[in-house]
């Protein structure tokens, strides 16, 4: 695992104490673990780590579902570029 993606996991289970681990792809919306207030401070900790701004207006709820989903939307793609 990369260690933005880890820093990412230790951001959710800061805030999801009930929660031991996050499998991959586990559905981080329905499952609450990110929820309503604390999508943004993950979108600024995201821009951190990637060291780009995030545009609102391109979001597509569905990079955020999974692990999987946002270390392709938001590692992945910039590694290969």
């Amino acid at each position: 695992m990369s260690e933005p993606l880890q820093k990412v996991r230790e951001f959710i289970l800061e805030r999801n104490p009930k929660l031991d681990e996050i499998p991959d792809d586990l559905d981080l919306i329905d499952s609450r673990a990110i929820n309503s207030l604390a999508f943004v401070e993950f979108i600024f900790l995201l821009e951190e780590l990637t060291g780009e701004a995030i545009d609102p207006e391109e979001l597509d709820l569905d990079d955020f579902r999974t692990l999987k989903a946002i270390e392709a939307r938001f590692f992945t793609q910039k590694a290969t570029l």
